[in-house]
């Protein structure tokens, strides 16, 4: 099993270092899953028990310009890791200004991440910064509990507004109650309430559009439903605040299905960069 990454490109690496910095706000632990053409931070949690998923999908020909990798076995040419996304975030603040960054899965006291950091230097050295960051091997047996998540059938789709803007509201909301409802509509209409014995708050969002989901899609919204009909979910206002203020890819498109008084199933892409919560 081995892992040996470069990137030199300054864009590609500050860009992984924003998706790396916006995992660290939602996970204290996560997987990170290493195939020969993508890498993945995943966090699986019981959802129908309150908890939170996470599935972040990168491409890595669109961050790494060296990437070699060889899995447990030829047939399961895979590699999961558990680790602690902070403690990759820190040692990637230390290369905003470096030449190159290598990554390399190692195993001398215990299997570790090293991330080495080749700084800018007026002499003729270079000067190298290494991070160490201890990992824990997940073994083949357990790699099922870390496939994609599934999602039912959601009654609305709708592209979210704004994130700041979003942002700003739920954290003038959050003092009020600790869950937060969120409902929507075909007709690009969202609703965010607050609902208690005391007091009722509810902040309208329009014209914010529904993505066209293809009717070969598993995902796709009732075609039957009133346009008008809101669909509505209940979540913890907490982690929907974590969400926003984590994310730093500045995303192109944001979008919330829901599953009436089930789910919400927040996405988060930026090209190849998708995640869920």
């Amino acid at each position: 099993m081995r892992f040996r990454a470069k990137i030199v490109d300054v864009a590609c690496l500050n860009h992984f270092s924003r998706v790396v910095n916006t995992i660290a706000k939602l996970a204290k632990t996560c997987t990170l899953r290493l195939t020969v053409s993508k890498v993945y931070f995943i966090l699986a949690d019981k959802v129908g028990n309150g908890g939170v998923s996470m599935w972040c999908e990168l491409c890595q020909g669109n961050f790494f310009d060296e990437f070699q990798m060889e899995g447990v076995a030829a047939e399961h040419n895979e590699i999961y890791l558990e680790l602690v996304p902070e403690n990759l975030s820190r040692a990637l603040k230390t290369a905003q200004s470096a030449k190159a960054v290598k990554m390399k899965l190692t195993n001398k006291h215990c299997p570790c991440l090293r991330v080495a950091v080749e700084l800018p230097s007026l002499s003729s050295s270079s000067r190298i910064v290494t991070h160490d960051i201890p990992v824990g091997v997940i073994p083949r047996r357990l790699w099922n509990d870390f496939r994609e998540p599934s999602v039912p059938d959601f009654d609305v789709s709708i592209y979210l507004p704004v994130l700041k803007t979003m942002k700003s509201v739920v954290e003038r909301m959050k003092n009020l109650n600790n869950s937060i409802v969120i409902e929507a509509n075909l007709s690009g209409e969202m609703n965010l309430k607050i609902e208690t014995d005391l007091v009722s708050v509810t902040t309208h969002f329009k014209d914010l559009g529904n993505p066209p989901w293809p009717s070969e899609d598993g995902y796709q919204s009732s075609q039957d439903r009133d346009l008008e009909s809101m669909a509505e979910a209940r979540i913890d206002i907490k982690k929907l605040q974590q969400l926003l203020a984590g994310q730093q890819v500045n995303p192109t498109k944001a979008l919330c299905n829901i599953v009436e008084y089930n789910l919400c199933h927040h996405g988060i892409r930026h090209g190849e960069i998708g995640s869920r919560l």
